[in-house]
């Protein structure tokens, strides 16, 4: 699990360099769909028809936006969001594989695992007071903050609502980058977007509309 998230995070950050940032977190959103498979590959869990064709639309829109990017540097950072988001699978499998094991001292290790990596092609004294605020925000603040909060409320509202608000993360982000830098997602970026976003709400929004489980049944 460790490995993973230090595979996942490393990913995530060479691949902003690389590709817009719309690009990255939307590829970043088929991590569920890859987990799902993942679970029925290694777990042997159920899929049910409809998460099948929610991952195929959402390959078709990776696919899309994989085309549209003629820049090889745009393709190599676009895969390196799709490395993130099946790190992040992986870990979620390996979670539910040893649910009876503690994890905290994973994502420790991972910290250390990433640091570790990282520091090979890092430059500290290249890094202004300035540079090293901003880094601190975004680890101790954006970062940690908003992980916090997302895992706090998830305990609070339903697996599928935290999924559906999850979401919106692709869609603010690249917002917040436009207002913030006036990064424009192309026009290929726009429609594979749609594609896998679309996939991603319909899925969940099944679950949210689906008729509650009878008492002592147990969902699968």
């Amino acid at each position: 699990m460790a490995s993973c998230f230090a595979t996942a995070s490393t990913c995530f950050i060479m691949a902003l360099a690389r590709t817009s940032v719309a690009n990255v977190l939307v590829i970043q959103s088929l991590s569920p769909f890859i987990a799902g498979l993942g679970g029925y590959v290694f777990l042997r869990e159920r899929v049910r028809v409809r998460t099948w064709a929610a991952m195929g639309l959402a390959l078709l829109g990776t696919v899309v936006m994989l085309w549209g990017d003629t820049g090889a540097g745009s393709r190599i950072g676009d895969l390196l969001a799709l490395g993130t988001a099946t790190a992040f699978a992986g870990a979620t499998v390996v979670v539910r594989w040893h649910r009876t094991l503690p994890m905290p001292a994973a994502a420790a290790l991972a910290a250390a695992l990433g640091a570790g990596l990282a520091f090979t092609w890092a430059e500290p004294s290249s890094a202004t007071a300035r540079d090293l605020a901003l880094l601190a925000l975004f680890g101790a603040g954006q970062l940690g903050v908003g992980l916090l909060l997302f895992t706090t409320g998830a305990r609070l509202i339903p697996v599928a609502e935290a999924s559906l608000i999850g979401v919106l993360e692709c869609v603010l982000g690249p917002l917040w980058v436009w207002l913030a830098v006036g990064e424009q997602p192309g026009v290929f970026s726009l429609i594979g977007g749609a594609v896998i976003l679309s996939a991603l709400i319909a899925h969940t929004a099944a679950d949210l509309v689906r008729p509650p489980e009878p008492p002592g049944s147990r969902s699968r």
